[in-house]
């Protein structure tokens, strides 16, 4: 199993709409999600400041995402949410959402 966290801003004025979005989450992209290796999910707000943490228990970490990526529902839902969204200056080349390193981890 893999744990994956990262950020990314979120504009203030869509706040509300973000998080009505996520808590009626689209059954079709939650099903993808899964089908993509995702497991416990969660996304947190912190002011201005999205955090997300899932953990990944598939086989191809990029195939996986990719299937993901190419799947018609989840691209419209990236398109409502993503103009909502602010990346963080510091993510690498290529990130939205920039991935923070796991500094510590108990069981």
């Amino acid at each position: 199993m893999k744990r994956i966290a990262s950020v990314i801003g979120l504009k203030p004025e869509n706040r509300a709409e973000y998080e009505d979005l996520h808590a009626n989450a689209w059954p079709t992209v939650l099903e993808r999600i899964t089908q993509s290796g995702i497991r416990n999910y969660s996304i947190y707000r912190h002011g201005d400041l999205l955090f997300s943490y899932f953990e990944y228990v598939g086989d191809d970490f990029d195939a996986d995402m990719a299937a993901m990526a190419d799947d018609a529902e989840t691209q419209r839902w990236w398109a409502i949410c993503k103009p909502m969204q602010v990346p963080v200056d510091d993510r690498a080349e290529g990130e939205w959402w920039k991935d923070l390193p796991e500094v510590f981890h108990h069981d």
